[in-house]
């Protein structure tokens, strides 16, 4: 068993590397999502690392896939894909492409394009009930994406075919693209909403690994879950934490240094 604070740790730092290399963005969104990441690769998805195309293995799906760079650093902590890939991020011809990509293993879906993830896991997990399949399909979206009108459609179909096997978490950090999710346009009450929709709801922190963990592993037998992570974007970036502009700005290389001494420090 994976110790996920090591693999939350690990997964910060060489998403920094990453976007800092790149000169690319999208790091604050990366950050919000690092625990959940963690927890699921970490301890709730059944993977085989050595055949990540395992027809038994739990799917998960990055609708938010401007976050990529949260999963490809997961997905070499599981030894999936190698940690030399992470250093080829964003280049010409790397597979490690801006958004993800399902050309990298262990990738099942490439998003980009928002409001396409859920309604694609919907299907996916409407496939394995009706042919009896026993993995379960995990898909991350954010709080801005949930302006989307394809994902309403995309919960009403899942719970109108009683997709139990469907488990949706929404990284809640409250910023979006230029303004906050409120301003820009407000989701509230959202756990009314899904659940008029027709699915379970249940909030957590979702930095929290307990709590993570615990709303992963409860049994739904007959309804989607949606688990509702309150996130802070940028986070354990002290100067990265609930600031809009970390969703497009990149770390100069002063500012890579300090976050990183920040990330070993909080996991000293």
């Amino acid at each position: 068993m994976i110790n996920t604070e090591k693999i939350a740790k690990n997964i910060r730092i060489n998403s920094l590397k990453m976007v800092h290399k790149a000169k690319a963005s999208h790091i604050g969104s990366a950050l919000s999502i690092v625990d959940i990441v963690a927890v699921l690769y970490g301890h709730v998805m059944k993977i085989n690392s050595e055949n990540p195309k395992d027809e038994n293995r739990d799917r998960f799906i990055l609708s938010k896939g401007h976050a990529c760079v949260a999963v490809y650093a997961a997905l070499a902590e599981l030894n999936i894909i190698p940690f030399s890939d992470l250093e080829t991020y964003g280049d010409n011809f790397s597979w490690l492409m801006n958004h993800i990509s399902h050309k990298v293993p262990g990738v099942e879906f490439s998003t980009g394009a928002l409001g396409h993830g859920l309604p694609f896991a919907a299907g996916k997990a409407l496939s394995a009930k009706i042919n009896k399949s026993k993995w379960q399909i995990y898909v991350l979206l954010s709080d801005g994406e949930m302006d989307e009108g394809s994902n309403w459609e995309a919960l009403m179909f899942a719970s109108h075919n009683k997709l139990s096997n469907l488990n949706i978490i929404i990284d809640y950090n409250k910023l979006q693209s230029l303004d906050t999710v409120q301003n820009t346009l407000s989701l509230e009450p959202l756990a009314d909403k899904l659940r008029a929709f027709g699915c379970e709801v249940i909030e957590v922190n979702g930095h929290n690994h307990v709590e993570l963990h615990s709303a992963f592993l409860k049994k739904n037998n007959s309804i989607p879950k949606v688990i509702i992570a309150h996130t802070i974007k940028g986070k354990g970036v002290s100067f990265m934490e609930n600031k809009v502009e970390w969703h497009y700005k990149n770390p100069n290389d002063d500012q890579l240094s300090l976050a990183l001494s920040e990330i070993e420090r909080a996991y000293a």
